[in-house]
């Protein structure tokens, strides 16, 4: 028996041997340590590129049944991507869910840390290599930047979510850090000052041609969405890679 990140005690078998996985990064992080152990994962679970195992639909609406046919020995979900009650009806088809709930890097390092010790029995070495990456604290300049994951409507990131603590070790605070919630509709007239905008390329696909043209006042930088709010293996190369990208050319 373990304790998932949500503190439910979850009954995994000594040795588990089939996974599914509901959540992207999740699914990297297990295809990167026991690619073997994977038998379904979402549609957006595109990393590796060559994961060969059945697909589950997305994350806000999983096959259940489809996930019940497989015979997992565990489902891999997260508090926020997946939602209850389809994580109700794996549990009430006698299926063990494991939840993910990290909302900051270090959360995030332990969270992976407890997920694959207990399903995969191992602390891979990628995993030490990313609590490295990120040990040293930011001690450079900061800017103040309003960070949209959506449009029509515009919806920004928060508070307390992870990709705004990825943001604030790199040197950039979250205009809307404060509000109430976690990922607020926003109107692009009435905000906070700001002098940056950062442009992820996922949820919503920001591109240099489809979302700066809204900010022509301010300096805005498309990075990958991918090492930005997945935590993962991503993590090891997120740190060096985002930093590149919030000053690169517009």
């Amino acid at each position: 028996m373990a304790r998932d990140d949500v503190g439910t005690t979850v009954g995994l078998p000594r040795h588990v041997t089939r996974v599914v996985s509901i959540v992207p990064s999740l699914t990297e992080a297990i295809a990167a340590t026991h690619r073997e152990l994977l038998v379904g994962a979402t549609d957006w679970c595109t990393h590796p590129d060559d994961l060969d195992v059945e697909r589950v639909r997305g994350t806000k609406n999983p096959d259940v049944e489809k996930i019940v046919a497989l015979r997992p020995e565990v489902v891999l979900a997260n508090f926020e991507e997946n939602r209850e009650p389809d994580l109700d009806a794996l549990r009430a088809a006698g299926l063990a869910v494991w939840v993910t709930a990290p909302t900051t890097v270090p959360e995030s390092l332990d969270s992976l840390r407890r997920m694959l010790t207990a399903v995969a029995g191992v602390v891979p070495e990628w995993l030490e290599e990313a609590r490295a990456v990120w040990k040293a604290p930011y001690d450079g300049p900061r800017r103040t930047a309003l960070v949209p994951i959506w449009r029509r409507p515009w919806m920004a990131l928060g508070r307390d979510t992870f990709a705004g603590d990825v943001l604030v070790r790199l040197g950039i605070d979250n205009v809307l850090g404060a509000t109430t919630e976690r990922y607020p509709k926003i109107d692009l007239g009435e905000l906070p000052s700001y002098d940056l905008v950062v442009l992820p390329d996922e949820p919503y696909a920001f591109s240099p041609d489809d979302g700066p043209e809204a900010f022509p006042d301010v300096e805005a930088r498309c990075v990958s969405g991918r090492h930005l709010t997945w935590y993962g293996p991503s993590l090891v190369a997120a740190r060096q890679l985002l930093t590149e990208q919030l000053r690169g050319p517009r």
